[in-house]
């Protein structure tokens, strides 16, 4: 198991128990999602877009907060599979395989082991559509 696997989404159920002079007059609960994008963040309330900080709020607010779902980004394929990666290059005939794997994601590429499965699919298929080959 990969422990440095970063949360993309995660969902609270956040409950409030609303009390005038010890007595209780209401109660809610209320699903929160904050999700992490290319381009920041984005959050939800009951499945109504809201800023983070009003999520934010709604959660530091609440009596109790259960964690409901979570959505984990790709880990990196690590070094048995960079390897793999590397000799399936040479074999076809690539001697550059750091720019290769650059040209291919449109990013500096320093190591295949940081790699996700996605982003090792694409230089793969990049490399074989250079010699015409399908997948």
């Amino acid at each position: 198991m990969n422990t440095n696997t970063r949360a993309t989404s995660r969902t609270w159920k956040a409950h409030t128990t609303y009390r005038e002079c010890g007595v209780v007059t209401g109660v809610s609960a209320h699903a929160v999602t904050i999700t992490r994008t290319a381009s920041g963040f984005r959050a939800s309330v009951d499945g109504q877009a809201v800023g983070v900080l009003d999520a934010d709020r709604v959660l530091r607010s609440a009596d109790r907060v259960e964690m409901t779902g979570e959505v984990l980004e790709a880990g990196p394929i690590g070094k048995p599979a960079g390897c793999e990666l590397h000799r399936e290059l040479g074999r076809l005939g690539f001697r550059a395989h750091y720019t290769t794997a650059s040209e291919a994601l449109a990013r500096p590429v320093l190591s295949f082991a940081v790699l996700s499965e996605a982003e090792a699919y694409t230089v793969r298929d990049y490399a074989r559509g250079q010699w015409g080959m399908t997948a």
